[in-house]
């Protein structure tokens, strides 16, 4: 059977706790057990000395008069005990016993004392849990000693002995006195380890649900966030992780809506236009200008698949940093150069490149060009006819910043915040450039990001739009070696 992790954790728990309980028990025992026996072989020592010592002046065994046995008696009594007396061959002369008593007839004068026993008395004071080698028909506790008479003869044996079921029944009340008390808090520890366990494992249930839902498609749950501990923090990490899924989701139909929007807009035209060539729609003498169109469609699905391919790596961290020195200014040079007919047709302006000297940045040069061609086509792209595009290129505090402003309609300041979002376009932009992917800004920015720089953008509208970005013109030589950055 599969136990959830609720069980599982109450199980342990409350085995662990019985475990506890049980192994206080047995100490528990093993040390009244020990106490009581310690106490008991005590006691029976005791006796055994005072019959010794009392029964000292006697000769011999024979010389034991009636108050000699009623002292005997009496001490048995008091001490709960039962006390005898053999000679030094095991026949017992004198029982403290009832029995006895009556007709000299009793369970201790049934069979002589083991001759094996006597001999270990005879060196040495002896005690024993058991049968006293088959004289008892039960265990009992036996303590024994010499008698001696006054020159210190031995004249026979004291043996002083108690029952192991009194200690037993004793033992006993102790352990039904401990569960009787111990019966109320193991209770109350059943119910608190249950509510316990449940208070602790219900945020990791509902993160369980929540995360069968997110696989169905459903995000809206959260996880209560009910203590500052572990578990708490664990349930504000799930809840981040949602909220993080739920816009990454977002962004992820956004995605794909923009995406097939540009793809569904060029294709449509290149599909329409063929259609209309194919069927003789389109005259043969115009089949020129819009194969020209169908041209620039191809050209920009193309630019839109390169872009999505060079994000693709960005995002995926494949993109690979190849750091070379070059000349910012070179470069830009080379790119205004080959825009030299789009820049004449407009009739635009380039101010700033002759007061630019060279500077010398150390970053990956196919990375950076696409940064500075994508700012500039733009610039070119929504620049006003007979417009002003400037350059300027600053270096301190080993920075080098560069700037592009140009003249136009600019940004309007609710979509400044999101143009280097991908797939962003501003409707103006939208409906006035259809060559424009919405990727070539998002592209800057990650590619000026994975080089340790900063991109910013400021607009005013129908007067000027202006992007910066700023890089790091010296890098360590760790860095200078080509080694691979992942974004």
């Amino acid at each position: 059977m599969k136990l959830n992790f609720f069980k599982k954790f109450f199980l342990v728990n409350t085995m662990v706790f019985l475990s506890s309980i049980i192994i206080i028990v047995l100490l528990l025992s093993i040390f009244i057990s020990n106490y009581t026996t310690t106490d008991k072989i005590e006691t029976l020592k005791k006796n055994c000395n005072i019959i010794t010592s009392t029964y000292a002046q006697k000769n011999d065994l024979n010389a034991l008069d009636s108050d000699s046995i009623s002292f005997l008696r009496t001490i048995s009594q008091v001490s709960e005990t039962d006390l005898f007396i053999s000679d030094s061959n095991g026949e017992v002369k004198l029982c403290s016993c009832d029995d006895w008593s009556i007709d000299g007839i009793c369970e201790h004068n049934q069979n002589k004392i083991s001759k094996n026993i006597i001999d270990k008395v005879m060196l040495e004071d002896y005690n024993e849990s058991g049968d006293l080698e088959g004289h008892f028909s039960q265990v009992k506790f036996t303590y024994a000693s010499r008698l001696t008479d006054i020159n210190n003869e031995t004249i026979g044996v004291v043996f002083a002995t108690i029952s192991s079921t009194n200690i037993r029944g004793f033992f006993n009340a102790i352990f039904r006195l401990f569960l009787f008390a111990a019966f109320i808090p193991i209770i109350f520890m059943f119910f608190a380890e249950y509510f316990i366990s449940y208070k602790f494992t219900k945020p990791l249930r509902l993160m369980s649900e929540a995360s069968r839902s997110m696989a169905k498609g459903d995000f809206s749950k959260r996880i209560p966030v009910t203590g500052d501990d572990e578990i708490g923090e664990l349930a504000i990490a799930f809840n981040q992780m949602t909220n993080s899924l739920v816009q990454l989701e977002g962004t992820r139909r956004h995605f794909i809506a923009n995406i097939s929007h540009e793809f569904k807009t060029p294709m449509t035209t290149i599909g329409g236009f063929i259609d209309g060539i194919i069927d003789g729609t389109i005259p043969t003498e115009k089949q020129g200008y819009y194969l020209e169109i169908i041209s620039s469609e191809i050209k920009r699905l193309s630019r839109l698949v390169q872009s999505m391919l060079s994000l693709s790596k960005l995002e995926s961290g494949e993109l690979q940093i190849n750091r070379s020195d070059f000349d910012l200014l070179d470069m830009v040079l080379k790119i205004i150069v080959s825009q030299e007919q789009r820049i004449e047709k407009k009739e635009l302006t380039i101010k700033g490149l002759e007061d630019i000297s060279p500077t010398t940045l150390n970053a990956d040069y196919d990375l950076i060009y696409q940064v500075v061609y994508n700012l500039i086509d733009n610039s070119i792209k929504f620049t006003n006819e007979k417009g002003l595009i400037s350059f300027e290129i600053n270096n301190f505090n080993n920075l080098i910043q560069f700037k592009i402003r140009n003249t136009g309609e600019g940004i309007e300041e609710k979509d400044l915040p999101y143009v280097f979002e991908r797939f962003y376009k501003t409707d103006k932009a939208r409906s006035a450039v259809k060559d424009s992917t919405g990727l070539g800004l998002y592209l800057a920015n990650a590619i000026i990001s994975i080089h340790g720089g900063k991109i910013s953008v400021k607009s005013k509208q129908d007067e000027y739009t202006e992007f910066t970005f700023v890089l790091p013109c010296k890098i360590s030589d760790e860095n200078k070696k080509g080694k691979s950055k992942k974004q």
